[in-house]
């Protein structure tokens, strides 16, 4: 059996990266300039593109918004926490109210209101 946790770790965290890898190129940003503002290897960001790694899954709406912008503040180094901006996209992709309690950078925590969509 799959728990949510592991959905979360092996299929959306990954998506995330891809999609983030693909919008920062498609902003103009070199695979390599990609890799360094993910700190990922670069040979993570060709597959992310080339569709071989991290592509189970394709953001739409708020989730998409939120995955643009973060691309287009990690361009103007306007990121002061990055670990709570990926909680922030992984919240909504998950289509809840809470926000994650692991500690990544949340004040305050709210109880979820809505099942898990994952």
């Amino acid at each position: 059996m799959e728990t949510p946790c592991q959905k979360i770790v092996w299929d959306l965290v990954p998506a995330i990266r891809a999609s983030l890898a693909i919008e920062l190129v498609k902003k103009g940003q070199s695979q390599a300039a990609s890799a360094k503002l993910l700190e990922i290897a670069p040979s993570a960001v060709s597959q992310y593109i080339s569709g071989k790694r991290g592509y189970r899954i394709e953001f739409q709406g708020e989730t998409k918004e939120l995955i643009e912008k973060l691309a287009q503040d990690l361009i103007e180094n306007r990121v002061d926490d990055f670990v709570a901006r990926i909680c922030e996209i992984c919240v909504s992709a998950r289509g809840i109210e809470n926000k994650c309690n692991n500690g990544c950078g949340q004040e305050e925590h709210i109880e979820d209101k809505k099942e898990d969509k994952i």
